[in-house]
């Protein structure tokens, strides 16, 4: 069974993309939803509070508009964070394996920052979801209903289009003029092949 990272910066549609590999029978293991869940936890909780204080905190649990205010303003703040996080994150995705089934040719862990955290080295390929800055900005601040001021902060936090692109196997390019779906059957057609 192949591992397949999915990755986009943000606003490039990987989320929606997965939607359309689960449609396909794809197993699809979202890690930016299993980090939010990792807030939850009390041994985190009291983890962020000891290092960030008591404002991170609404009706005493991890508010994620303030840690993400706090942390996206402060690149010292994100890394510890994201050290916190990410071997939690591979743990989980680890067990989250071990309980799937041998039927899969392929399976799919969506990250925002795959290659910043090096989880692309836990996969076997890479698909990168492409979008023109402006348009990833306009979806953003439609769905987040964030100011471009905001969005600029968070995507500053992601490496450039560029960058990822020579590091991934392959591209989906998702900008409001091309048709997504024929890219993704293409796609799952190969990826079927090479498992």
């Amino acid at each position: 069974m192949l591992k397949i990272g999915l990755t986009g910066n943000i606003g490039s549609g990987k989320t929606t993309i997965a939607v359309v590999f689960k449609i396909l029978g794809i197993p699809v293991y979202h890690a930016d939803d299993e980090a939010k869940k990792l807030l939850l936890l009390p041994k985190i909780i009291d983890k962020l509070i000891n290092k960030y204080g008591n404002t991170i905190l609404t009706n005493n649990i991890i508010d994620r508009k303030k840690l993400a205010a706090l942390v996206f303003t402060d690149a010292d703040a994100l890394q510890c964070l994201n050290q916190l996080i990410h071997p939690l994150i591979k743990t989980d995705f680890d067990q989250w394996l071990t309980s799937l089934p041998d039927k899969y040719n392929y399976i799919i862990q969506e990250a925002a920052i795959l290659f910043e955290s090096g989880f692309n080295d836990y996969v076997d390929k890479t698909i990168l979801i492409t979008a023109p800055e402006n348009l990833r900005m306009q979806r953003v601040m439609q769905r987040d209903g964030v100011t471009a001021e905001l969005f600029m902060q968070r995507a500053a936090h992601q490496w450039i289009e560029s960058r990822k692109q020579k590091l991934a196997d392959y591209t989906i390019v998702n900008d409001d003029t091309q048709l997504v779906i024929p890219q993704i059957l293409e796609l799952h057609q190969k990826l079927i092949c090479l498992a």
